[in-house]
C-alpha cells in the first residue's frame, strides 16, 4: 500500500503542474497530461486492491473485526474521495471542464485522508 500511495502522491503531483500551469497560462510538458493519466489509471486499482486487503488481513490474520478501528474508517473516506476523484478525471477527460475544480479539491482531500489513514495505521503494526 505504500507503494501505491507513493504513485498516488506523484500523481497528485503531476495534476497540480497541470493546474499551475493552466492557471497561470503557461505552455506544459506536452507529455505531463498522458503521464498524469496513466499514473491514475494504474494507482486506482492498486488502491483499491490494497484497501479491500485490510479488512481481509483483519479478519484472517489476525482474527478482528474487519473495520472496528479508526484507519478502517479513515482508510474507507479515503478510497471512497479517490474513487470520487477517478469518475470526476473521467467525467474532465469526457470535456465536462465544470468538474475541473471539483477533481482537484477531491484529489487534495483524497491525498490529505490517505495520509491520515498512513498515520492511523501504525497502531496496527505487530
Amino acid at each position: 500500500m505504500l507503494a501505491s500511495l507513493a504513485l498516488a502522491g506523484l500523481t497528485l503531483r503531476s495534476g497540480l503542474e497541470i493546474r499551475s500551469a493552466r492557471l497561470r497560462r503557461l505552455r506544459r510538458a506536452p507529455d505531463l497530461r498522458p503521464r498524469h493519466l496513466r499514473r491514475a489509471k494504474l494507482v486506482i486499482p492498486l488502491l483499491v486492491i490494497g484497501a479491500a486487503g485490510g479488512p481481509i488481513s483483519m479478519v484472517l490474520l489476525r482474527g478482528q473485526p474487519p473495520f472496528a478501528t479508526a484507519h478502517a474508517f479513515v482508510g474507507l473516506l479515503a478510497i471512497a474521495a479517490f474513487l470520487g476523484t477517478a469518475w470526476l478525471g473521467r467525467r474532465l477527460r469526457a470535456h465536462d471542464h465544470g468538474v475541473r475544480d471539483r477533481h482537484a479539491i477531491l484529489a487534495l482531500v483524497a491525498a490529505l485522508l490517505s495520509a491520515a489513514a498512513f498515520g492511523t495505521g501504525f497502531v496496527l503494526l505487530p
